[in-house]
């Protein structure tokens, strides 16, 4: 039998009162030990509760039309890839009604343009930038596609860095021009700290204007690591470019006042849609078909006006 406790025993300790002078414990977290006077601190120096601070929110969504050929699908995941900003989403229907169906996915998604691919026959690509739900849109037709598959270029940057943007002056002549300027900036410009990107720069998109089209282009900045030739900050004589890809054509259509339709702002004078150009091709051969069927009947007059004169040995070998 074990001995009863006395009663002193079984009261319960008073706990210790807190010496209103000694400093408080510092909480603990899962990251370490947390002060709170660095908690208190910690929403003024978030730059989204400071009005005054401009933060970039920029997102791109990147969808296509169903049957779209392969080419232009790895065309698409390339610069999805590209572009650490975007939100690819499913397949849109083709038809007159997919400007509200667009509309609609950008809203749900969150973002602020699109670039829409649509294949037409399953041989012509269109590629529309749109900046939602206001407007402006381009349509452009899309020639010399070439993805980083097919190139196998050497080049070879960081995925998710931020580009550097260079045009040409010919986007400063004339008013369309311009506004396809700022289009792109918005577009194919990540955002700063945006939370997919690299704080870095280590390749450039290259938008020059050539024959009324505009061209695209990815190269590398290299720079050299060793220590006997390495690059004293701000000096360009030793960076070097490199493509990386993919490469292809942008040629304008229309640009609309509103989003995926609307009064057209600017319609391209020189524009020649495949179509047409395929209906030449067609006239052309069926030309060079005409000619020979002209020229057989030809050949039947003239044997018929200029017949030949009998030949006196032709029944000499019959008998």
């Amino acid at each position: 039998m074990g001995k009863k406790r006395k009663h002193s025993e079984t009261q319960a300790i008073e706990p210790k009162k807190k010496d209103e002078g000694a400093p408080e414990r510092p909480k603990r977290t899962l990251m370490g030990w947390k002060d709170k006077k660095e908690v208190h601190k910690q929403p003024d120096s978030n730059p989204e509760s400071n009005p005054q601070v401009f933060r970039n929110k920029e997102k791109v969504m990147v969808t296509c039309s169903r049957r779209i050929n392969y080419r232009y699908r790895h065309l698409m995941l390339n610069l999805v890839s590209l572009l650490p900003h975007c939100k690819k989403d499913n397949k849109v229907e083709s038809k007159s009604s997919k400007g509200s169906t667009l509309n609609e996915l950008i809203e749900l998604r969150g973002c602020s343009s699109a670039l829409f691919f649509e294949c037409r026959k399953n041989r012509d690509l269109y590629m529309w930038m749109a900046s939602c739900p206001n407007g402006p849109s381009v349509k452009f037709l899309v020639n010399a596609v070439h993805t980083m598959e097919e190139l196998k270029l050497t080049g070879n940057h960081l995925k998710g860095s931020r580009p550097l943007m260079t045009f040409s002056s010919n986007f400063e002549k004339d008013a369309h021009w311009k506004l396809l300027k700022e289009m792109i900036m918005q577009i194919f410009g990540t955002p700063k700290e945006h939370r997919k990107s690299k704080p870095y720069h280590d390749h450039v998109f290259v938008f020059s204007i050539v024959d009324d089209h505009i061209w695209f282009r990815n190269y590398q900045i290299s720079v050299p690591h060793n220590e006997s030739e390495k690059m004293v900050r701000g000096g360009l004589d030793k960076m070097t470019l490199v493509e990386v890809g993919p490469r292809f054509c942008l040629n304008p259509i229309k640009i609309f006042a509103g989003s995926f339709g609307g009064p057209t702002l600017y319609e391209n004078p020189f524009y020649v849609s495949p179509n047409q150009i395929r209906a030449l091709e067609k006239r052309k051969k069926a030309g060079k078909y005409a000619k020979k069927v002209k020229a057989k009947t030809r050949r039947k007059m003239h044997e018929q006006s200029n017949p030949l004169e009998p030949d006196e040995f032709a029944d000499m070998w019959k008998e």
